[in-house]
């Protein structure tokens, strides 16, 4: 039997997709058996009528080590 735990974390970029792979790779840096994430909250930064960045905050599936 597993058991997984859940943590949420924010990260900054030009683009969604951005945001979600920096978010993943600086989390499996810290966390070991990242699983999945899911988008809570996507926000963007607006700057002269333009997006300027966007913030992603996902949720972190990861397993307990045995």
């Amino acid at each position: 039997m597993s058991v997984a735990r859940v943590t949420e974390i924010t990260a900054k970029g030009k683009s969604i997709e951005d945001c979600l792979e920096k978010g993943v790779k600086r989390a499996s840096e810290t966390l070991k058996n990242v699983e999945h994430v899911w988008v809570s909250d996507i926000k963007a930064r607006v700057s002269n009528g333009k997006i300027d960045h966007y913030f992603v905050t996902m949720k972190v599936t990861f397993v307990l080590a045995d």
